[in-house]
């Protein structure tokens, strides 16, 4: 171990000792610690919990779509966004199971005795908590992604009402946010790498800039990156699989890689759709709506639109791939089953509407 990993070590030990979120241990488990470099090129002390997690049963993900999320907040003009402080570490490990969490150093055998990162079912422990808390508030005025809450309201009387609501709920259950993150009765803001305004939508613009950054990929996990990267924003993007097509194929491990010029006219591309992607409308179930399809190849691509009175407005697009369509001849029966899978896919939008 360098000298800069022992230093590291001990620092982050000491503060976790400190702050009573670890402790010693004489577990039979120990599991080894690793460093990773940030972005800002420090050293973050990690725990390898593989081992462990490989015979942990699973609990059941909780954890809500973006998408879902982001489609609750149409109408809102209030927004106010709360980050909770270490938020996996304000929940304690059962003390009877806490020798589980056991890991070795060069300076002693710990446990954990609140939730540390790595652990499998973590992230779904925390998300059911914060479910469980705000349950009668969720989708009326609240929105809970693991440590991020949000509460949107119409009005600005709603609005601080139910910010005094959920401060108190926090208060009472002992959770405290980080006030540093914490933005108050906003009318715009980042939430979950968008940024929401009462307009609509649109996509983070450092993020973009990332994306616009990347430089071309010579292999496979370069190319997994960018797409993971693009695909995040696909809903902005106008036959997103028609244009990632090319390098969609290259990420095929029993092909080899070869970024030709139709691979790189589609990196190209998706930069160039992305860096002009619009602000969507986020939908509003009392205006008109509209669908348009298109079945073609071995995809079918679509459009979700509403009129506002005076012009129709893209609400969010959706492409997708599906390997029956070349063995179809009749351009209408391309047509519906393109329409099948709008049905699928966007049911929560189009049940109970009597016109589209």
């Amino acid at each position: 171990m360098s000298e800069e990993e022992l230093t590291v070590l001990r620092a982050q030990l000491d503060d976790l000792l400190d702050k009573s979120w670890i402790r010693p241990s004489s577990s039979p488990y120990r599991a080894s610690i690793v460093f990773v470099r940030t972005k800002n090129k420090d050293l973050q002390l990690c725990i390898d919990y593989r081992k462990l997690n490989a015979q942990t049963v699973k609990n059941a993900e909780a954890r809500p779509r973006i998408d879902d999320l982001l489609e609750r907040l149409g109408g809102a003009e209030y927004l106010s966004k709360l980050d909770l402080k270490s938020g996996y570490h304000q929940i304690s490990i059962r003390p009877s199971d806490r020798y589980k969490s056991a890991f070795k150093t060069q300076y002693g055998h710990f446990e954990w005795v609140v939730m540390p990162f790595g652990l499998t079912n973590v992230p779904a422990t925390f998300q059911a908590a914060m479910t469980n808390e705000f349950c009668v508030m969720l989708d009326r005025f609240v929105l809970v992604y693991l440590d991020d809450i949000l509460i949107y309201n119409r009005t600005l009387e709603d609005h601080l009402e139910h910010l005094r609501r959920v401060l108190e709920t926090l208060r009472r259950a002992k959770y405290k946010a980080n006030r540093d993150k914490c933005e108050f009765v906003r009318q715009e803001l980042e939430y979950l790498g968008h940024f929401v305004t009462p307009e609509g939508i649109s996509p983070l613009s450092d993020k973009i800039q990332a994306i616009q950054e990347s430089p071309e990929s010579w292999n496979v996990t370069d190319v997994r990156s960018f797409l993971g990267l693009a695909g995040y924003y696909q809903r902005f993007i106008k036959g997103y699989l028609k244009i990632a097509a090319h390098l969609t194929k290259l990420q095929c491990e029993d092909r080899s890689f070869d970024f030709r010029e139709d691979a790189h006219e589609s990196f190209l591309a998706l930069k160039a759709a992305l860096l002009s992607a619009e602000v969507l409308r986020i939908y509003d179930p009392l205006l008109p709506t509209h669908i348009t399809t298109d079945a073609s190849g071995y995809g079918i691509g679509v459009v979700l639109e509403q009129h506002d009175g005076v012009d129709s407005h893209p609400i969010k697009y959706f492409s997708k791939k599906v390997f029956v369509m070349h063995s179809i001849d009749d351009a209408r029966k391309k047509e519906l089953l393109a329409f099948v899978h709008v049905l699928k896919r966007w049911r929560h939008f189009l049940l109970g509407r009597s016109q589209l």
